[in-house]
């Protein structure tokens, strides 16, 4: 009987984790928000790389190949030929595209990341549509039982 009693104790001590308070769930969702910001940032900046090589490629096209170029490689002015230069631009632009493409699929699943936690802790940015905010913080308290316990109803700025 001894053994059963210490494996009800620990079943049930195992079985919800905290809730985190409002503070816990606020920084959160702003640091949650701040990554997806940083990487909206390095995606558009890489897309002005890809400008950036698409208008080089461009201008190279209707050089003689066999012109000299400089190319800075690693902080180093180095003297090369259109033709050396150019498989190396154009492999770098399909790179960057590539990176900017993983950027995007990152972006987007955070999206739904901070629109799941949104949802799931009910709050409500600064200028939302306070109507809307409130019909959803009713509903939750009546779906709680009344109690606004967590970080429901969470209004962030």
């Amino acid at each position: 009987m001894a053994a059963n009693s210490s494996n009800n104790t620990s079943g049930k001590s195992g079985g919800k984790q905290p809730t985190p308070s409002a503070e816990q769930v606020v920084a959160t969702f702003q640091r949650m928000r701040q990554e997806q910001r940083g990487m909206a940032s390095k995606a558009a900046e890489l897309e002005m790389e890809i400008n950036e090589h698409s208008l080089v490629i461009d201008t190279l096209k209707e050089v003689d190949p066999s012109r000299k170029c400089f190319r800075l490689v690693g902080g180093v002015l180095v003297e090369r030929t259109v033709r050396e230069v150019m498989p190396a631009l154009e492999n770098n632009k399909e790179q960057i595209t590539k990176i900017v493409e993983s950027l995007n699929s990152q972006m987007q699943a955070k999206g739904r990341e901070l629109t799941e936690y949104r949802e799931r802790y009910n709050i409500r940015l600064v200028g939302e549509d306070d109507k809307q905010g409130k019909a959803d913080a009713s509903q939750a308290k009546e779906s709680e039982g009344g109690g606004s316990k967590g970080g429901a109803g969470v209004l962030v700025s």
